[in-house]
């Protein structure tokens, strides 16, 4: 996803692969720092399984994006 689709998205919750598309890193590379070291990412994480959600709000705000 781009950025501006996660802002115009409704979804509550977004993916790895979402996240790691709109800033340029390795999907897998956020899914290990979660698993980790998830305090490092600066966003809040939720690893269930092997299954990493990122709220969306707290992901645009950590980006400097008011919602």
């Amino acid at each position: 996803m781009t950025m501006q689709e996660i802002i115009a998205s409704s979804s509550e919750m977004l993916t790895a692969d979402d996240v790691a598309t709109a800033i340029k890193v390795a999907p897998q590379g956020l899914r290990q720092q979660a698993k980790t070291d998830p305090s490092k990412l600066g966003f809040p994480v939720c690893v269930i399984g092997t299954r990493v959600l990122i709220p969306r709000v707290s992901f645009l705000r950590w980006f400097g994006i008011e919602t």
